[in-house]
């Protein structure tokens, strides 16, 4: 049983979707265009609707063919409808789930009453009950071990947004995680990223040029200054992140030469490490792999995970690395 909010938001939905005569559209055209925005109606349904609607909106039906056009009078006068349909109302719910600690925090705030109607959208009834569970059927799972995110304080959030959003300057109040002092000093936003659990503002201090990360859970205070912030002049983030940035400890590429065994490496077959990546088996059940890749921090952290199923075989210094965090282990567990 369809709900009154149903019947409404359909028959906006229809209104919307009638063109001006001399053009038309016919009842079934309009049921598959209301089907791909989530709404489970039949023609019938439809044909009624029609009928009903043009007893009070200046609707034409052509009945000198088969089937029926339908239009809006040429003279009719133009007027707002709401254009939230079932479809867009689940773009928006999901880009609110996904994207709240990326957009800026007075650009949510103006979006607040958007993302109510979306929800009101979803939740009128059977009509969109469909599209509406799509939320429970979709999911994104992190590829490593997953980690509950920091507390962000809401006034924290909102001066880092501004401060990017109109290039200002920000003083903040940080603790250094190595030494766990507080110190305050003054910023130049380049952007934000937000890299598993935690959000990472990446700015440059004072006067200077070279880029730092700064975890945005340990900003204790922020305040937007008056100043313009500098850009350098090089400066992209899209190709700080390509280059190897969020690895940590970035050394420059490297020729990375392993051995895998064969189940452990299955997966890189479809997901390659690199564009120039060469895997070739050998006569036992090991798989020999060579890839260009950035030397980085995460990239020993992703070879580790693999255990004893994987061997480093170049560069050697590399190499020389794992063999000695080998022996260390070796230490740790047997005692």
């Amino acid at each position: 049983m369809q709900s009154q909010n149903d019947t409404q938001l359909r028959q906006w939905a229809m209104l919307r979707r009638i063109p001006q005569h001399p053009r038309q559209i016919t009842a079934r055209e309009l049921t598959e265009r209301l089907g791909s925005e989530g709404f489970e109606v039949s023609k019938r349904t439809v044909e009624r609707d029609l009928l009903s609607l043009s007893a009070i909106f200046p609707l034409l039906s052509n009945e000198r063919s088969r089937p029926y056009g339908w239009s809006w009078s040429k003279d009719a006068e133009a007027f707002a409808l709401p254009t939230m349909s079932p479809l867009q109302a689940l773009t928006l719910e999901l880009a609110h789930d996904h994207l709240a600690t990326l957009l800026p925090a007075s650009l949510l705030e103006t979006l607040a009453p958007y993302f109510k109607c979306a929800d009101g959208v979803l939740s009128s009834g059977e009509g969109v009950k469909k599209l509406a569970s799509w939320r429970k059927k979709v999911a994104i799972v992190p590829p490593n071990q997953p980690l509950i995110p920091p507390d962000y304080p809401e006034a924290i959030i909102e001066a880092v947004h501004s401060a990017l959003l109109t290039e200002q300057q920000l003083e903040i109040s940080y603790t250094s995680r190595e030494q766990g002092e507080i110190k305050t000093y003054p910023v130049h936003p380049l952007g934000i990223v937000q890299r598993g659990a935690v959000t990472y503002l990446v700015a440059t201090l004072y006067g200077y040029t070279d880029i730092r990360l700064l975890a945005v859970h340990r900003i204790q205070s922020a305040q937007v200054l008056d100043q313009s912030a500098k850009t350098p002049k090089t400066f992209d983030l899209a190709k700080y992140i390509r280059q190897g940035a969020f690895g940590f400890e970035e050394n420059g590429e490297i020729k990375l030469v392993v051995r895998f065994t064969a189940p452990a490496v299955e997966h890189l077959r479809e997901t390659p490490l690199s564009l120039d990546q060469q895997m070739e088996s050998d006569q036992s059940d090991w798989v020999r792999l060579q890839a260009t890749v950035p030397d980085t921090a995460q990239l020993r952290w992703w070879l580790l995970g693999f255990g004893d199923q994987v061997e480093v075989l170049e560069p050697l210094s590399l190499r020389e690395e794992f063999v000695n965090m080998t022996q260390s282990l070796h230490g740790i567990y047997h005692r």
